[in-house]
């Protein structure tokens, strides 16, 4: 959507210095050997204890932790310096690229690295709950985690980034969502779910979202010319200057009439509050074909990608129309309280990448073949319809395959009372090709399905896995399916699959809580289902 120039003068903006909130009065005689003691102590609580002495010891302590909140807040702003300077390092590291496919992936390190910087800024700065501050490091995490992979995806070295590992970004991430974690748990901090705060977002003029109109939209979009703009990218170019000046946390839609958009697009951080309605799934179609085949990663390949927070698409069709032979999303969200609601997504290999945040899908339809629900968002889907196409020749269907990377990232892929089937170019076939709920793709993945219609196109294993190691570690539970498919006798035996009894053993998955979904999503006037039926 915009140049290179204009990202970088936007993200920019975000990396003013900081450190003045570091200043505090220093009245503390503790000795050189005792305040390192002291700093060892606080540090053995972590789970990277050596990356957190190096950064205690080998920079200025505006004032020496006492509390367990004061060594939180120092950390927090160690680990957003770390992650500043390895962002702004990357910058200069483009003439060392060797290859095109090298460059590419850099640009998404920046990227990512520019986006770490501003959830950990947020973090800092923002009046947050802990549900908000968990989610905001555990996207963090994703970004800085998600970096090496565009190398991986294009077969392309990457020695060329070494330099920024030595920042230790990770590590001191993964530190403050363990602190965090423990310092609220013995606080008996709230989630901040029932928190009744910036419900008003939404102008009562735009509750009744399907009524919505022309004459009630901000900009229309019409490829016949009856609209504003003929281009989806000439609309979110003047929202974005539009927005810039707005005040408060009001809504802009723009309306997208039917037609079949053939753009890539990308909504960046500063492009919030965006809503975009279209006439129907199947009507209003955003199109696109790029893939890790045609020398995109898969981050940059998506044909839609969002970051800005309050997103919400209604009745469009997101489409990547490459085919089954390469990762190519037609969807990325890493939009905060992103709402998806009768859309549609078309594509095979990863084709919805719920890649950070908290995201909400209802009545939506999701087709695909390998992972193509993926991501390391906390996300949640109601009633929304799944299907599985027909993949490569010797590959199996895999639905999900949730990227959780720390035992402390508030994450995972909630599925409830929806409907897993075939597509119907899929349905002769299916007995000759296994199909999967979901695999773990990373150590800690953690997906629930609840409450689902599934039918007999899933394997009676239920599961597959990534790698044996993760076995123990991931969290995979089912509770109350119905369907062919949903039968458990069968299923996989691994130590972290759960066959669930009760509701209440999942209770903290539920869209009330797991995405403190009372407090923003009500006043979209979206149905939503905040708890699971008995």
């Amino acid at each position: 959507m915009y140049s290179h120039a204009t990202s970088i003068l936007f993200l920019a903006i975000f990396f003013l210095p900081f450190f003045s909130s570091l200043a505090a009065p220093n009245n503390d005689t503790s000795t050189g050997s005792d305040v390192d003691h002291e700093i060892d102590q606080w540090c053995a609580e972590t789970p990277h204890p050596d990356a957190c002495i190096n950064y205690f010891t080998n920079n200025t302590l505006p004032y020496i932790p006492k509390e367990k909140s004061d060594f939180f807040r120092l950390s927090l702003q160690f680990t957003l310096h770390a992650a500043d300077r390895a962002q702004r390092h990357l910058r200069r590291l483009g003439p060392y690229c060797n290859s095109t496919s090298e460059l590419t992936a850099l640009l998404d390190c920046w990227k990512l690295y520019a986006n770490a910087v501003l959830q950990l800024n947020r973090t800092l700065n923002g009046s947050c709950t802990h549900i908000d501050s968990q989610t905001w490091l555990s996207a963090a995490l994703t970004s800085v985690a998600t970096c090496r992979k565009g190398f991986a995806d294009l077969d392309a070295s990457d020695s060329v980034i070494n330099p920024i590992m030595s920042y230790n970004v990770s590590d001191l991430i993964s530190n403050l969502l363990a602190l965090n974690k423990a310092y609220n748990s013995t606080n008996n901090s709230t989630s901040g779910a029932g928190r009744k705060k910036n419900l008003n977002w939404m102008k009562a003029g735009h509750r009744k979202l399907l009524q919505l109109s022309a004459l009630q939209a901000n900009l229309v979009v019409a490829q016949d010319g009856s609209g504003n703009y003929g281009t989806i990218l000439d609309a979110i170019n003047v929202a974005a200057a539009k927005i810039s000046g707005m005040s408060g946390n009001g809504q802009f839609v723009i309306y997208i009439k039917a037609g079949v958009y053939s753009e890539n697009l990308q909504i960046v951080n500063s492009l919030t509050n965006l809503v975009l309605v279209g006439d129907g799934i199947g009507k209003t179609i955003i199109t696109g074909s790029r893939s890790v085949s045609s020398g995109f990663t898969t981050f940059s390949s998506a044909t839609f990608s969002v970051l800005g927070n309050g997103f919400m698409a209604i009745g469009i069709t997101f489409r990547n129309t490459f085919g089954p032979t390469s990762q190519a999303v037609a969807m990325l969200s890493g939009s905060d309280r992103s709402i998806f609601y009768k859309c549609s997504f078309e594509g095979y290999q990863d084709t919805l990448c719920t890649f950070s945040q908290r995201q909400f899908y209802r009545e939506c339809d999701i087709y695909g073949t390998v992972d193509f629900i993926f991501g390391n968002a906390a996300a949640v889907f109601q009633k929304c319809n799944i299907y599985t196409r027909v993949p490569v020749p010797g590959q199996a269907n895999v639905i999900t395959a949730q990227g959780r990377s720390d035992p402390n990232q508030n994450t995972g892929i909630v599925i409830q009372s929806s409907k897993i089937k075939a597509a119907p170019e899929f349905w002769p076939i299916h007995r000759t090709v296994k199909s999967f709920l979901g695999r773990p793709w990373q150590q800690y993945s953690r997906t629930i399905f609840v409450r689902n219609y599934i039918d007999s196109i899933i394997d009676a294993d239920g599961w597959t896995p990534t790698v044996q190691s993760f076995l123990n570690t991931l969290y995979f539970a089912e509770y109350g399916n119905s369907g062919p498919g949903s039968r458990l006798s069968l299923r996989i035996k691994w130590p972290g699959y759960h066959i669930v009894a009760r509701p209440s053993i999942i209770r903290q998955f539920t869209a009330s809580r797991f995405i403190a979904g009372r407090v923003w999503i009500p006043a979209t006037g979206v149905p939503f289902d905040p708890v699971f039926s008995q």
